[in-house]
């Protein structure tokens, strides 16, 4: 069972592979991007060592050379440091601009080496092979590439779109559970920033999912990616609705910082706990029923999953510090925060007026409670 979703961007389409054994076929897939057999794969020494070996057999099948880089896993391999690497790195295998780039891991792997396929050569083509859930349904879609900075998350970067994303459900099944979950905060925010019928079939499936259900898995993956392609093909460069996207990822970016990027918080994680909060403060302002916060933590927290301030272990900073940290996001315009808000399941849009008192309410409320 395969599935396909085309990302329609004129010159710049390609298409989204979603199904089992796609490693497998890596070499039928890859052959028609390539000027010449061969490919140049940055990946991280986890994924390497459970993925590697799969995909340079795929990949032989059909006569293709691989050449690979293993970097440190984590947050912290998405900085400077590591990024200077790959690329002199893709520099000493003499990868010309006519070659291709292949992202075989996690968000951020993808991030990082679409960013240095995107300013190698003034910019050569790359394959997003994404290997967690969270990648498989948002990182890897949409040509958002890039690296975190001292001051913030992504905060350097480049759009350049992938030329094929070749999603293998089968690789999810070597995920450690809370990676899969934190992947899984991705997916609820696609139900409820857009598709209230979407979020109804998860908090159904979503357990059958959790527990490796293929069909589930697909379909989540593939409505997810349909979602992502209609928006950003709206909006490649996130200029109005793309920033739907980023429902919960204000206050997820913050969590982020003031946990030091570590793993007491994952991205996932943080993305479940920030629509939480988003759901809150859209309930506060009177936005939404009452009940639609309720119902969206009922059904994280239903998974298992990190859904309140207080199940962030350590210490937090105080609610005015997690503010000011807001301010380094990305979708600060003209020193005004954008939150996305929501006035049901569902129905998910861009705020700019959001009172700074109300943001401090729900997060002096969520910090009590620890």
């Amino acid at each position: 069972m395969r599935e396909t979703v085309h990302v329609p961007l004129g010159d710049r389409a390609y298409d989204i592979r979603i199904g089992g054994g796609l490693l497998a076929r890596a070499g039928e897939e890859f052959l028609p991007f390539l000027a010449r057999p061969r490919v140049a794969v940055l990946t991280d020494e986890n994924v390497a060592a459970a993925h590697l070996e799969a995909l340079r057999a795929g990949l032989a099948a059909e006569g293709v050379e691989m050449v690979a880089l293993a970097l440190p896993p984590g947050e912290g391999t998405k900085a400077w440091p590591q990024f200077s690497r790959a690329v002199e790195w893709l520099l000493d295998q003499k990868i010309e601009r006519r070659d291709v780039v292949v992202a075989l891991g996690g968000g951020v792997i993808g991030d990082l080496a679409g960013f240095a396929a995107a300013v190698l050569r003034r910019g050569v083509r790359f394959i997003q092979v994404p290997t967690s859930l969270l990648a498989q349904v948002d990182s890897s879609v949409g040509g958002k590439t890039g690296i975190n900075a001292p001051q913030g998350k992504n905060l350097i970067g480049a759009f350049h779109q992938p030329s094929l994303v070749l999603a293998d459900t089968d690789v999810l099944h070597s995920l450690p559970e809370r990676d899969f979950l934190a992947g899984y905060g991705e997916v609820v925010k696609y139900g409820l920033l857009g598709d209230p019928h979407f979020f109804d079939w998860l908090e159904v499936n979503g357990p059958a999912l959790a527990t490796g259900d293929e069909s589930a898995r697909i379909h989540a993956v593939r409505r997810s990616c349909e979602m992502k392609a209609e928006i950003v093909v709206r909006d490649e460069t996130e200029q109005g609705d793309r920033a739907l996207l980023n429902l919960g990822h204000t206050f997820c970016h913050a969590l982020e910082a003031a946990t030091g990027y570590s793993d007491r918080l994952l991205h996932g994680e943080g993305v479940a706990v920030g629509c939480a909060l988003a759901f809150e403060l859209s309930s506060r302002l009177g936005l939404c029923a009452q009940e639609d916060p309720s119902r969206v933590r009922a059904h994280i927290k239903a998974m298992g999953m990190k859904c309140d301030l207080k199940d962030i272990p350590g210490d937090l900073p105080s609610a005015e510090a997690l503010l000011d940290l807001m301010g380094q996001d990305k979708k600060v315009v003209d020193g005004e925060l954008r939150f996305i808000l929501a006035r049901g399941i569902g129905e998910a849009f861009v705020a700019t007026d959001v009172p700074g008192d109300a943001v401090l309410s729900v997060l002096r409320d969520g910090l009590a409670d620890r």
